[in-house]
């Protein structure tokens, strides 16, 4: 039997509905919160590369510099979580085959593989050559302490271009 064609119109129709809405927004709050803590990374980064060898970070850096998981970063992972929800309740408006999406994946795969392979692991070393200086960076891990803010920002600057590339791609949806 053909459908009808109001099915067809429905069917062809963009994804309407609370529980598209509220997947759309926790989709969109994902990308915004794991590219602010990427921002976070890549400036505070710059600041600790510019306190001085044996002079007290401030508080703030060793707070922000405290030992743990980037928790904030690992949204990061929630953003293909909730696309592919997306395209699972669009009804078929959307889907893995569409050019947009691909391209989004493969960019967001690439992120976060700089994200745990660059960024995520200089900033544990950060964050144990400020435990290791109890509140300072000690003259003998200077120089890699530096090397490391330098990465982390390079890192940031750069996965921020990505999230920013991939959200125009999200957002105009190329066909």
């Amino acid at each position: 039997m053909s459908p009808t064609p109001a099915e067809l119109v429905s069917a062809a129709s963009q994804p309407v509905g609370p529980g598209f809405d509220l997947l759309l927004l926790a989709h969109v709050a994902s990308v915004i919160i794991a590219a602010g803590a990427v921002v976070a990374s890549g400036v505070q980064a710059w600041r600790l590369r510019a306190v001085a060898p044996g002079v007290p970070v401030p508080e703030n850096l060793r707070r922000y510099y405290a030992e743990g998981v980037n928790w904030a970063g690992r949204v990061l992972y929630a953003v293909p979580l909730f696309g592919v929800a997306l395209l699972a309740v669009s009804g078929g408006y959307y889907s893995l085959s569409d050019l947009w999406v691909g391209i989004g994946l493969g960019l967001w795969f690439a992120a976060a593989l700089a994200a745990e392979g660059l960024l995520w692991p200089a900033e544990r070393a950060l964050q144990s050559a400020v435990a290791r200086g109890e509140g300072s960076i000690l003259a003998d891990d200077a120089t890699d302490a530096k090397r490391r803010c330098e990465a982390v920002a390079a890192t940031a600057a750069a996965l921020m271009v990505v999230l920013l590339g991939v959200s125009v791609l999200m957002v105009a949806q190329p066909h």
